[in-house]
């Protein structure tokens, strides 16, 4: 069983930042890649970030320069720091990991960007 326990989402203004973490807890052995994920509604959830368990990132065209996804293996979390944001990134961020490919869900944090 893997656990993913998420904090740091809120209300920003445009432009402004936030940082997600994203902390694993559990069956973590074996990881393929950690990421964040978002869902707005209406709208299907889409990757935002992921790190693999190489270190290789991967972005979605629309945060790309603006987002950065980082992990710390030590503490089993993964972060994403968020910078310049928009109102279109408001959306419920879900935190996955992927592992023996099954995929792994934190709850959910909100992120809403004011304009």
């Amino acid at each position: 069983q893997v656990h993913l326990v998420e904090s740091g989402g809120g209300l920003v203004q445009a432009g402004g930042s936030l940082r997600l973490s994203c902390e694993a807890s559990g069956s973590i052995f074996s990881i393929n890649s950690m990421g964040w994920y978002r869902q707005s509604p209406g709208k299907q959830r889409e990757l935002v970030a992921l790190v693999t368990n190489g270190g290789s990132t991967n972005y979605a065209d629309s945060v790309k320069g603006r987002f950065t996804i980082s992990r710390d293996s030590a503490k089993n979390t993964v972060y994403l720091q968020m910078n310049s944001l928009k109102p279109e990134d408001t959306a419920v961020y879900y935190c996955n990991l992927r592992r023996s490919g099954l995929n792994y869900w934190g709850q959910g944090t909100q992120v809403t960007v004011s304009s």
